[in-house]
């Protein structure tokens, strides 16, 4: 009997005991009795506490607009598993996923997977069906020991580093940073997309023989106005857009996706289609504006580097009326130091009770969290439908409802909103 792909969801989510196991060995085994299939003729791998999600979309934006065929892989979804495995921009359809689960379920025999490990192999599967040029490969979680990391990376590209996942990566930068800097190979270039950078970076990438390509050192970036110059190596990009996706922090992003880039090797980007990229570039859920009667803002800002961002995107948002702040969080999460990021931005926060979520946060853990003088400007959510509802309703027009936190508490309000348009 065929399953359906909620069918298979499902089954996935009860196989292993864990939601997350480091390590390669597993996945590995799995995937060479697969075939080892080969997801494209040249991959990026992309790593990073903030900021892949948007870079992986630059990179798909303007390899797409240069004419190659791509392969995405990201996670975790928003609305339908679906988003996480695209090819040439288009979701690959139920058919395909429960084909490749199939593939994947004779191929295990009795080697435990988890749900992301089975989403994984299924994403390069899917991708070794098609003649792509490239393969664009978004870590979950670290990096040295994620699945996407039994493909050797033509490029790795990481996007920053913070303190994020401690309880699986470290509970310092330096930790961290090696970590993510494990999807480095020998001879290919790690590019590094933000200004502070642990040394642990470069030390990982010295041990395996990686060549480090570094911003403010190897590459370049300058804003002046609406536009943007990039430069490395005496390449030079004068006169760019700013990208679609809001906040300065993207111009950083896109500097360094333009970095990697540059250092594919064998594949020619005009400048036309880095333009082209940069403007159609869309990522449901980060910073995410939308204007019914008041206006809504969407962000899965969960650590407290991306609150600090947000923070500051919505200091660039006037409102003239009150700030209503919907938000869950998973309870491994800074949450006290990201609810005092956005405190000043906030006038009631209205807080959504996760406890029914794989590590999910309760409402009380929530308020708990909370500096204690606001506690009295919060409430606590049990059902996000009926109490969004009642929100809509009585928010003035003058209003800002900021919606962030996990992709779950996001990928909800998102749902309700489709519902409600």
């Amino acid at each position: 009997m065929q399953r359906t792909l909620s069918e298979w969801l499902a089954y996935q989510s009860q196989l292993h005991p864990r939601d997350i196991e480091l390590g390669l060995e597993r996945v590995r085994a799995v995937w060479e009795r697969l075939g080892a299939p080969c997801p494209a003729t040249r991959v990026v791998t992309v790593a990073g506490t903030n900021g892949k999600g948007s870079s992986v979309a630059f990179l798909e934006q303007i390899l797409t607009a240069a004419g190659y065929r791509t392969g995405c892989y990201t996670s975790p979804h928003l609305l339908r598993y679906n988003e996480r495995i695209r090819i040439d921009t288009d979701e690959v359809d139920d058919g395909m996923l429960c084909e490749a689960f199939e593939r994947i379920e004779q191929a295990r025999g009795e080697t435990p997977l988890t749900y992301f490990e089975f989403g994984t192999l299924a994403a390069l599967w899917c991708f070794a069906r098609q003649p792509l040029d490239v393969a664009i490969l978004e870590v979950g979680l670290g990096g040295r020991l994620d699945a996407v990391n039994i493909i050797d990376a033509d490029v790795g590209l990481v996007t920053g580093i913070a303190l994020d996942h401690t309880d699986w990566l470290g509970d310092d930068l330096e930790q961290i940073g090696r970590e993510k800097a494990g999807i480095a190979r020998p001879g290919r270039p790690l590019v590094y997309a933000a200004a502070a950078m642990p040394a642990s970076v470069e030390q990982t990438a010295t041990q395996v023989a990686a060549s480090l390509c570094r911003l403010g050192r190897d590459y370049h970036y300058r804003v002046n106005g609406n536009e943007w110059t990039w430069q490395m190596d005496g390449r030079l990009r004068v006169g760019l857009p700013l990208p679609s996706l809001r906040g300065t922090v993207q111009v950083q992003n896109a500097a360094g996706v333009l970095a990697a880039l540059a250092l594919l090797p064998d594949l020619a980007v005009g400048q036309q289609a880095v333009r082209q990229g940069l403007l159609n570039a869309r990522v449901p859920g980060r910073f995410e504006v939308l204007q019914r009667r008041c206006r809504w803002v969407l962000d899965v800002a969960h650590n407290p580097q991306a609150a600090q961002v947000l923070a500051a995107q919505l200091g660039d948002l006037p409102v003239t009326g009150r700030c209503h702040a919907v938000v869950g969080l998973l309870r491994d999460k800074a949450i006290a130091e990201v609810m005092e990021l956005l405190a000043p931005r906030v006038d009631r926060w209205h807080l959504l009770d996760l406890s029914d979520e794989p590590r999910g946060a309760s409402a009380e853990q929530l308020r708990a969290a909370l500096p204690a003088m606001l506690r009295s400007a919060s409430e606590c959510w049990q059902d996000l439908d009926t109490e969004l509802t009642g929100l809509d309703a009585a928010a003035s027009p003058d209003d800002l409802i900021l919606v962030f936190g996990s992709f779950v508490t996001v990928g909800r309000a998102k749902q309700w909103l489709r519902c409600h348009a």
